[in-house]
């Protein structure tokens, strides 16, 4: 597979993933947050902000990637990145499971962090 295509595979990845796991928190389809011991009980509206986070940034990435901005979709990969780079810290703060905290939150913030420099790299202007 040819680099840019496997990049569009990736971003085109991180964009439906974080689409779903939008809609899983705003619906709300999501019971828990993966690692955190305790999941807010009463209607705090956790789950509604976690949820519309994550759908603006599914579509700030899906608008670039559809239109073909692949620079800027870049950036804002890298940018999206620190959410669940965030989503892992806090995690570890609250003492909550630290597999988890390193494997889904940590492991997700290095992939999408990844699929931006890949596209970054690809889209280069060389002298």
């Amino acid at each position: 597979m040819a680099p840019k295509k496997l990049n569009t595979a990736l971003a085109t990845a991180v964009v439906l993933f974080t689409l779903y796991l939008g809609a899983s928190f705003a619906l709300p389809l999501a019971t828990t947050f993966p690692g955190l011991p305790h999941w807010p009980a009463d209607d705090t509206g956790f789950s509604i902000v976690k949820g519309s986070r994550e759908i603006a940034m599914g579509l700030a990435m899906g608008v670039l990637l559809v239109t073909g901005h692949r620079r800027p979709l870049g950036w804002v990969l890298l940018m999206v990145a620190v959410a669940p780079f965030g989503d892992m810290v806090n995690v570890l703060a609250h003492h909550g499971s630290t597999a988890a905290a390193l494997g889904i939150h940590g492991l997700t913030s290095a992939l999408i962090a990844a699929t931006g420099l890949l596209i970054l790299r690809e889209t280069r202007k060389t002298a």
